[in-house]
């Protein structure tokens, strides 16, 4: 019986995305997010948010017909450099789109944190929690995209995005400060920056912030960071 043969790529560079893809990304973030936040409860973490989240983005992508990408759940990023069970980690949310099926390492990266305004710690924990996995090299290695997702556990959002900013460009230069774009109608902002990866390789990262009012903690308890609500979990 014969075997298959290696694909002859054709398209986009596996790491790559056009605009059209880009977009499509934030939509299906966005519109997830919506469908998703009726069914959060107060003080729910950043785990079972995520789970509710990734299951309405899978509803909005079968609403939309959509049949040439993927939502994967939790990703581990397995480390190929030994033979042990060791990971590098997990991504919250990946997608993949038709021309980077059958590459295990091409994949959109999304990387969910909490946020809210005057919460140092969540806001902090975004960046060094969540930027910083792409800015390693961590996640998205090599790859010209990546998404931060943030849930905006109380207002306003400007406050939040200015926090995260002000720590980005303190931890990687200006150069690494966000720009802000035409927001998708719902998102409460949409931010884009590049940073440098492993020195070298330049990645540019979206970051997207919703309104997850409803998640909200009802205790002092509010500055557990995304690392400790994996650890309850």
């Amino acid at each position: 019986m014969p075997l298959l043969t290696p694909d002859v790529p054709f398209g986009l560079p596996a790491f790559a995305l056009s605009g059209d893809q880009i977009a499509t990304v934030l939509d299906l973030l966005c519109r997830g997010c919506e469908e998703a936040r009726p069914h959060l409860t107060p003080g729910m973490l950043e785990v079972p948010t995520t789970i509710v989240v990734r299951k309405a983005i899978r509803r909005v992508k079968k609403s939309l017909g959509l049949t040439n990408l993927q939502i994967r759940g939790e990703h581990e990023l397995e480390d190929m450099a030994s033979s042990d069970p060791t990971i590098l980690g997990r991504i919250d949310i990946t997608l993949q789109f038709l021309h980077q099926f059958g590459d295990e390492d091409a994949y959109v990266a999304v990387e969910c944190k909490r946020v809210q305004a005057g919460d140092a710690t969540l806001n902090g924990s975004y960046v060094t929690n969540g930027v910083e996995r792409f800015a390693a090299g961590k996640y998205a290695a090599g790859h010209d995209w990546g998404f931060m997702l943030g849930y905006v556990l109380a207002l306003p959002a400007s406050a939040v995005a200015d926090a995260v900013d002000t720590r980005i460009r303190k931890t990687y230069g200006e150069s690494a400060g966000l720009t802000a774009e035409t927001a998708h109608t719902l998102a409460l902002a949409v931010l884009e920056g590049a940073l440098t990866q492993n020195g070298s390789h330049v990645i540019r990262l979206k970051h997207v912030f919703v309104d997850m009012v409803p998640a909200a903690p009802v205790a002092s308890s509010s500055s557990a960071t995304d690392e400790d609500a994996r650890v309850v979990q």
